[in-house]
């Protein structure tokens, strides 16, 4: 037997799945930061579970409403820290040789042959254009 399945039925059931996988989404941005916040304490992170627990959809679009700018403000900031360590971290492991260091490095290498003439050159010309 074959069962009436129309097309409403499909996208009823697109938009049911989707708002459930939204509604997910939603869960874990607002517990992700409840519990990354450290300018609230525990007692009020532990009413704002068993709001969003109790009373779901309510408790996240009150969250959302109530520290929405305050979210953007902490992922800001844990952006621009991010990036301050990556400019740290390459800093650090970037070459700091300067070109006269490059080329003298070049140079003992080709005086114990293990670089050519036309790769020391080549290493010369790039160290003298950076």
């Amino acid at each position: 037997m074959l069962a009436a399945y129309t097309f409403g039925d499909v996208m009823w059931s697109m938009l049911a799945f989707f708002a459930f996988i939204l509604f997910f989404w939603l869960l874990f941005i607002v517990f992700g930061d409840l519990f990354s916040r450290h300018d609230i304490g525990g007692g009020s992170k532990t009413l704002w579970v068993i709001f969003v627990i109790v009373l779901p959809f309510l408790g996240i679009f009150v969250y959302l409403i109530a520290n929405g700018k305050g979210m953007g403000e902490r992922n800001l900031a844990k952006a621009q820290a991010q990036q301050t360590q990556m400019d740290a971290y390459v800093r650090s492991v970037a070459s700091s040789d300067s070109a006269t260091e490059q080329i003298t490095k070049g140079k003992q290498l080709l005086d114990s042959g293990t670089i050519t003439q036309a790769e020391f050159d080549q290493l010369k010309a790039r160290a003298l254009a950076a």
